[in-house]
């Protein structure tokens, strides 16, 4: 559930994301698109890309490995702006922000802030390692 309010929130509040889904580009119903199963499936699969890197902390090899794939696979398959995976970021440390209150003290936001910053670092490196220039200061 947490994963599927992220890209409700992410697309509603930043409607340019939905251009790289044509399933889904045209919905502006957030109930619709959380019936989306195109948009449930690439919302499950990013959170288990997340999941994977937080169990792989320890190999940082592994953790470059994911999300050098993810990287690579935005920019050359895809044509994502990197911008995203920021904004995304904030999306994400936003709604945990929310769904978990109390419970999510400024030690456990410092944490989740440095891990999605190193998930933009790891990612936008795969963007420059395949040559992709649309790197802008303002998405860094």
């Amino acid at each position: 559930l947490f994963s599927f309010s992220v890209f409700v929130r992410f697309f509603v509040n930043f409607p340019s994301a939905k251009q790289y889904f044509s399933q889904f580009q045209d919905m502006e119903d957030p109930e619709e698109m959380e019936k989306s199963p195109q948009l449930r499936k690439h919302a499950r699969r990013v959170m288990n890309a997340i999941n994977t890197v937080v169990e792989n902390l320890h190999d940082p090899e592994k953790v470059s490995s994911v999300l050098g794939l993810v990287g690579k696979a935005h920019a050359l398959k895809y044509k994502v702006e990197p911008m995203y995976f920021k904004i995304l970021s904030g999306v994400i440390l936003e709604i945990l922000a929310e769904d978990f209150g109390e419970c999510f003290t400024s030690e456990v936001q410092t944490s989740w802030t440095k891990l999605m910053a190193a998930l933009y670092w790891y990612i936008t490196g795969a963007y420059t390692e395949v040559g992709w220039l649309k790197l802008s200061s303002s998405a860094v």
